[in-house]
């Protein structure tokens, strides 16, 4: 099972007037097994060349720009300033926009999670709100910036903790509308079919324990890695650390609740610059953990 430990981000929850200081550590780990290209005459690794599709040859970063389509074979070019232009600004802050019931959100939304610790002595104020999600049955909808990219967010309570998870756009989300689907109901099933099928549905119910599945191909691969390095036939590569964002100035604001409430819960622009006295560097936001996923994602591509 996955465990945060080494802080990636830094910063703070905010909700009204209130900045709850906070880190975010790894709440899962991607343990597929990782091939790479090697050249088999040499072991020398295989990397990438930048080719013309069109003409095969080799071209220089220097002559590449980025283009979007927007038509078939049409192509308009965004330049570096224009994409620098539109970058999210990074705040180093989980900003909680809602507060909506935790069985409103769907399964399908959820992408990467992540724990939340407090930080700077801010366990109680933590604490608070934590247990008051747990009391009132919400999580909160909020938006963060991650290595120049804006996610939404979910803040919900699990046991101790509180787990962000990241969660996919609106517009990421495929409708309903092109599958054909059995209306929702029981008129299609018979009484005794249901029955039969809810007394099965019984008789597999049990606890909830992730140690009982695993993923058997990776620990089949794993096994004959393992036998092949002990018979001197394996090489050790090691991935390098990732280093901790910088973290922003933040302020254990607990004693706004009060004014949070009676203005209506939004800050006004004056309170939100103070959370944030310092951004992180564009170097720095390059090594947050999405950055990993992005590595990782380009590995499996080429095992593909």
């Amino acid at each position: 099972m996955a465990t945060g430990s080494r802080t990636l981000w830094k910063g703070a929850i905010t909700f009204g007037l209130v900045h709850i200081p906070v880190g975010l550590h790894t709440a899962a780990t991607e343990e597929g097994v990782d091939f790479d290209w090697l050249d088999k005459r040499s072991m020398d690794p295989v990397g990438y060349k930048r080719v013309n599709k069109r003409t095969g040859r080799e071209i220089t970063k220097e002559n590449i720009v980025k283009g979007v389509e927007y038509e078939d074979d049409k192509y308009v070019i965004i330049s570096p300033e224009e994409i620098e232009a539109v970058f999210p600004k990074t705040t180093q802050t989980i900003t909680i926009e809602r507060f909506i019931e935790a069985n409103e959100l769907p399964f399908v939304f959820l992408e990467r999670p992540y724990y939340v610790a407090p930080i700077n002595k801010s366990d109680k104020v933590y604490t608070l709100l934590r247990e008051a999600l747990i009391s009132t049955g919400k999580i909160g909808l909020a938006k963060v910036v991650i290595a120049t990219k804006q996610h939404l967010a979910a803040l919900v309570p699990s046991g101790p903790a509180l787990v962000l998870s990241l969660l996919r756009w609106g517009d990421e989300v495929k409708t309903l509308d092109s599958l054909d689907l059995p209306a929702e109901g029981r008129k299609s099933v018979s009484a005794a079919e249901l029955k039969m099928a809810t007394q099965l549905v019984e008789e597999m119910s049990g606890k909830w324990n992730p140690a009982d599945f695993k993923d058997e191909f990776r620990i089949q691969v794993m096994k004959l890695v393992e036998k092949k390095a002990k018979a001197g036939e394996g090489k050790t590569v090691l991935e390098p650390e990732e280093e901790a964002l910088q973290s922003a100035d933040v302020i254990d604001l607990t004693a706004l609740l009060q004014r949070s409430l009676k203005g209506g819960g939004k800050p006004s622009d004056k309170s939100a610059t103070k959370a944030p006295a310092k951004q992180a560097s564009k170097a720095s936001a390059k090594k947050a953990p999405a950055k990993s996923a992005a590595r990782k994602s380009g590995t499996e591509r080429k095992a593909a």
